[in-house]
């Protein structure tokens, strides 16, 4: 994956808003929390994402992924896909998806609601 497919995949997920922050970094966020951060490592495209504690076990020792720096180091769950073999763009989407997913989940019910990622409860209105 390139980093425009990357922004593109991000951008047509529910809910996304897109900053470039941190040096340069493709940040993605979902009701202000972040699910993904792109850029260069070189020629190559790193791209790091919040996982499961599964996931995180798993993903960890494989070829081209590593606790992301900083945020692993800070207990957080999230790794980092930096170089080949890494994942296929197919899998590096999936976690993307589920990263999305995860932080969405965190969110508050009221919020999830209007962002649209939830039905608002019935009898609510939109003001």
């Amino acid at each position: 994956m390139i980093l425009d497919e990357y922004n593109e995949f991000c951008r047509a997920l529910p809910a996304t808003t897109y900053v470039v922050q941190w040096g340069g970094s493709h940040v993605w966020k979902v009701g202000g929390k972040v699910f993904a951060i792109g850029g260069l490592e070189g020629s190559e495209l790193a791209v790091t994402f919040k996982v499961s504690g599964i996931s995180f076990e798993i993903l960890k020792e494989l070829p081209g992924l590593r606790p992301a720096p900083y945020l692993a180091s800070r207990g957080m769950l999230w790794i980092q896909h930096y170089a080949k073999p890494g994942l296929a763009d197919d899998e590096l989407k999936d976690y993307i998806r589920q990263s999305h997913l995860i932080v969405s989940q965190g969110l508050s019910k009221k919020k999830q609601a209007e962002l649209g990622l939830i039905p608002r409860p019935a009898g609510h209105r939109k003001s």
